[in-house]
């Protein structure tokens, strides 16, 4: 008896243990999920209906391989259903506001301009960034772009003074050096005699912007900062590619090949960084009067040394942000240079006015700088159509950190809301019919008057998480076309396939063959 009773106490303290994990379990797979659908619905909100465990990710995917097997016609900038057809096909199906399910994370979708106005703006941290999957973390570091809350106002308050306008002229100079490599070795590139050269855009403008956020960012040139950019470009491939599958809290510790993959270029991102910063650490114990460095690794490493915790990174905190700026300071602008080029292949109208516009403000063979950059009106109308057309960010999401009043709408605690800006930037209602046509014209007038919404525009958010590096991005931008135009003509080669694809960041699936004519 005495036996039997021991036996009992520790089925009844196992079953203690299991009962409230399988409580949970079931509350996340199956009773919260039924829950949110009823409220929403109860709101006139429908979508997709909800699979265990799954959620909608199984649908999501299928129809993103059904798209990338299709080409667009090249005169057509309607890629919306090709890059989120999910999203094409659930608002013709359930209207422009909608739920759905990644995974079993409840996601509701809107676009209405003024709803999103109110997300992106608040300042008090009640739509914060949702926890984000843990290879993504890896790829695109724990830095500015996910940080919330009080790490988030310390990190942007460091890291501001590296990108002041000040800072910015400085920068310049070295954007130039960078193209002109660049143009050295596509001229090695060239057979004595050849009047023409097909240059694959895509792949080149990579290069070129991981050398300029290398060597201005963190005073490495693309050689040594090479390792990481072939990492972290490894790794956006792995990202990509389990993006739409399922994720299990805990899985990423599970020594699968994928999950050994990602450890293995994580280790050599993390060791690339180390050796940059270990560099400079040594350069400043030569000369202990010299500073750190005023770019924007100098600017942390500094701030590693402060004695105020507000105005204070760790080493670790150091090596993410480095991270986050090697990912986004290069690709993103690399994707902005990528479509603006294919844009002005297609319109050689507008590539005639771009090249006359450098050709009265830098001259024929003067070397750009931030002075000459600014007064390229023109050029920056045409940035800005591609960025409404082609941004590189094809959704932001945020999540409500507890139950919100949006519009008409009750927004439950931990739903995730999508903000999707492809879609946003061809609204017909606040961009005009022509919505879908390449218009710079459309920014004669700035920004803010380009569409009958003030804040229609998106590419680089709005509100107090606006991207940091924009004028950046833009300077370089406009030093880098300013020198193409000063030296080639663009054409689009026969090869070019219009497949814009969704790869964490907008991108041309097949890649952008240009043929560059040179001029005399």
């Amino acid at each position: 008896m005495e036996f039997l009773s021991t036996t009992t106490l520790l089925a009844l303290a196992l079953l203690l243990l299991v009962i409230p994990k399988i409580y949970k379990s079931c509350w996340i797979l199956v009773w919260r999920p039924w829950m949110l659908s009823r409220k929403f619905m109860k709101q006139g909100i429908s979508g997709p209906k909800y699979k265990i465990l799954h959620g909608n990710l199984r649908e999501i995917r299928t129809l993103k391989q059904e798209a990338k097997l299709t080409v667009l016609d090249l005169n057509s900038n309607d890629i919306f259903p090709r890059v989120l057809p999910h999203f094409h096909q659930w608002r013709s199906q359930y209207g422009e506001t909608f739920l759905y399910w990644q995974g079993t994370e409840p996601r509701i979708f809107i676009s209405d301009h003024e709803l999103v106005k109110q997300i992106l703006s608040n300042k008090f941290g009640f739509y914060v960034k949702p926890k984000t999957r843990p290879e993504v973390l890896k790829l695109a570091g724990n830095g500015l772009v996910f940080a919330d809350g009080i790490d988030w106002v310390r990190h942007r308050r460091i890291l501001n003074p590296a990108f002041s306008m000040d800072k910015l002229k400085l920068m310049t100079k070295l954007m130039v050096d960078c193209t002109l490599r660049m143009f050295e070795e596509w001229s090695k590139q060239m057979n004595d005699g050849e009047k023409e050269q097909v240059v694959m855009m895509n792949v080149e403008f990579k290069r070129l912007t991981a050398d300029i956020i290398a060597t201005a960012a963190f005073g490495s040139s693309y050689v040594e900062g090479t390792e990481v950019f072939k990492s972290q470009r490894e790794l956006q491939k792995c990202c990509a590619a389990s993006v739409t599958n399922v994720y299990i809290p805990g899985t990423e510790y599970l020594p699968t090949p994928l999950n050994l993959k990602i450890w293995k270029l994580d280790g050599k991102i993390n060791n690339s960084i180390k050796r940059i910063i270990d560099a400079r650490l040594k350069a400043k114990s030569k000369n202990v009067e010299k500073d750190y460095g005023n770019d924007l690794l100098g600017i942390m490493l500094a701030s590693s040394r402060s004695n105020e915790t507000e105005k204070k990174m760790s080493t670790n905190e150091i090596i993410e942000e480095c991270k986050t700026f090697f990912f986004a300071g290069h690709e993103t602008t690399a994707n902005l240079l990528t479509w603006t080029t294919m844009l002005l292949s297609l319109h050689q109208d507008w590539q005639e006015k771009l090249r006359e516009e450098v050709l009265n403000e830098c001259g024929k063979h003067k070397i750009p700088d931030s002075d000459n950059c600014s007064k390229l009106k023109l050029m920056n109308m045409v940035l800005m159509e591609t960025l409404r057309l082609y941004g590189p960010v094809l959704n932001m999401i945020r999540s409500a950190a507890q139950d919100m009043k949006l519009g008409n709408l009750v927004i439950p605690k931990g739903t995730t809301i999508v903000v999707p800006i492809v879609k946003m930037h061809r609204d017909k209602a606040v961009w005009g019919s022509d919505s879908d046509k390449f218009n710079p014209l459309r920014f004669v007038n700035g920004v803010s008057r380009a569409a009958n919404h003030p804040n229609a525009f998106l590419a680089f958010s709005i509100g107090p998480r606006v991207c940091i590096g924009q004028n950046f991005a833009l300077m370089e931008a406009k030093t880098v076309l300013t020198m193409i135009l000063q030296r080639f003509r663009l054409n689009l080669s026969d090869e070019y396939k219009h497949a814009p694809a969704d790869h964490l960041t907008l991108q041309p699936q097949y890649g952008l063959p240009l043929v560059l004519q040179p001029i005399n």
